[in-house]
């Protein structure tokens, strides 16, 4: 499958050809005025829906007038940083709050959220033998396409599938939210155990435990936990739930949902959605860069330093020879990313917690964080602010919950499926009218040659 050399089909070649002929001139895009992705030069998204879920500003507005240049998220109208003060204050976990807020639109009383933790906790078992017949089988370190085949299998067990109305919609999003967890989890156990000959552990989560609290115990060989790590993943969910109707797999979403095709379809094209490095998977890259940093820059304590090799590294001298510092910029937000500034204050507490050793880490983090915009900014011709996002402190904190690379982009998902299936069922009840932008040719007309002509 890997040769692409054969003697009847030379790949390189027809490459070549392809590369040719699909070529596009990009004076071509300001000519006909078309946003490469979708996009400004500034960032900014061409408008093309509208939504309730969640509203993402690069300042904070009111009345129409800027009141701050600092980034802003809100859930349902909500101010991100009132919800998390919520349920912090109270020394709750708040992925199932923020779940019902999301899915329903409004703030569970204290029964309504009860009653919904209980149903999400019944809801996280998969069928008899899934996970022998399925998730065992056919292992492979990407863990999200096995929860992919996972979801579409899934959709074999129900025979309700193809229903699209509201109630059976729900019915199913609310099992995808409790199945992701354990989907994710079995799938790494399985492929640490079949690829790497380690242990698989099939934990069942006590039904009182919240998500986060889930997770740990089902990844975890003793099932222990302390409340700071809980409290941490918890935050990690909360904030990757849901960001606007525009980020790229929740616009899959909505794509995919127009052409009336079934729950378990739409999540596993959201999920590949995720999977690219551009989306959910750069977290990976900026634990992979922070390791190549440390292992050049001798003195972490050295700004100079520091700020010299981030230099190469946009200069396309070291690491990935990419030109990019990761976890830096947003195509939204400019001076801070609201997720990032929240985020980060739990990142220290569990960083605290660990010890010396991820004390200096941190600090090597805040060190970049301050550094890199500097270095970008001298380097790149700017339409707007560069600032940390909310990747580059999530993959850093995966590490110091132990774990595995292979789990932080299905942690991502396990959060954003939330938000998919809010705005699925947003673009039921409001659209009802399949997607289809249009792209113009700029091709020339030409005439057919004849076979023996050619």
């Amino acid at each position: 499958m890997s040769d692409t050399t054969n003697a009847t089909f030379n790949y390189q070649k027809m490459t070549e050809t392809i590369r040719a002929n699909d070529h596009l001139e990009s004076g071509l895009y300001q000519k006909y005025h078309v946003k490469k992705g979708l996009r400004d030069n500034d960032g900014k998204g061409v408008l093309a829906g509208l939504t309730n879920i969640s509203t993402i500003h690069p300042q904070k507005m009111k009345n129409g007038k800027v009141i701050s240049d600092e980034g802003e998220l809100r859930y349902r109208g909500i101010d991100i940083n009132e919800l998390v003060d919520g349920f912090v204050s109270e020394a709750r976990f708040g992925y199932e709050e923020i779940t019902y807020l999301l899915l329903f639109g409004t703030l569970p009383t204290a029964k309504q959220l009860a009653d919904f933790r209980v149903t999400l906790a019944e809801k996280r078992t998969l069928p008899t033998h899934f996970v022998r017949d399925v998730i065992m089988k056919a292992t492979t370190h990407d863990i999200i396409n096995m929860m992919a085949r996972g979801i579409l299998t899934l959709g074999c067990y129900d025979e309700a599938a193809d229903n699209t109305s509201l109630e059976n919609v729900l019915r199913q999003s609310i099992s995808l939210i409790s199945e992701f967890p354990m989907l994710a989890v079995y799938s790494y156990h399985a492929y640490n155990h079949y690829e790497k000959d380690g242990s698989m552990y099939i934990h069942r989560p006590d039904p009182a435990l919240s998500t986060a609290e889930a997770i740990l115990t089902m990844l975890r060989p003793d099932k222990k936990y302390t409340f700071q790590e809980a409290q941490t993943l918890d935050m990690a969910l909360v904030l990757h739930m849901e960001h606007g109707g525009g980020n790229n797999s929740t616009f899959t979403t909505h794509v995919v949902t127009s052409s009336g095709t079934d729950t378990y379809s739409t999540i596993a094209a959201a999920l590949g959605s995720l999977k690219g490095p551009k989306h959910g998977g750069a977290n990976i890259k900026v634990a992979q860069m922070m390791a190549d940093i440390k292992a050049h820059v001798t003195d972490p304590t050295d700004d100079a330093a520091i700020a010299a090799y981030l230099q190469k590294i946009l200069n396309k001298e070291v690491f990935d020879r990419q030109g990019l510092i990761y976890g830096m910029g947003h195509a939204v937000y400019a001076n801070s990313d609201p997720r990032a500034e929240l985020f980060k204050k739990f990142v220290e507490k569990l960083a605290l917690e660990k010890g010396a050793a991820a004390q200096a880490d941190f600090d090597l983090y805040r060190k970049i964080e301050y550094l890199a915009p500097q270095v970008i900014q001298k380097n790149r011709k700017m339409f707007k602010g560069v600032s940390a996002n909310i990747d580059f402190f999530s993959g850093f904190v995966y590490q110091l919950l132990d774990l595995p690379a292979e789990l932080f982009t299905p942690i991502f998902a396990i959060a954003r499926i939330v938000g998919w299936s809010a705005h699925r069922m947003e673009e039921l009840v409001n659209v009802q009218k399949i997607i289809r932008p249009a792209y113009m040719e700029v091709a020339p007309d030409i005439s057919y040659t004849p076979l023996a002509k050619r």
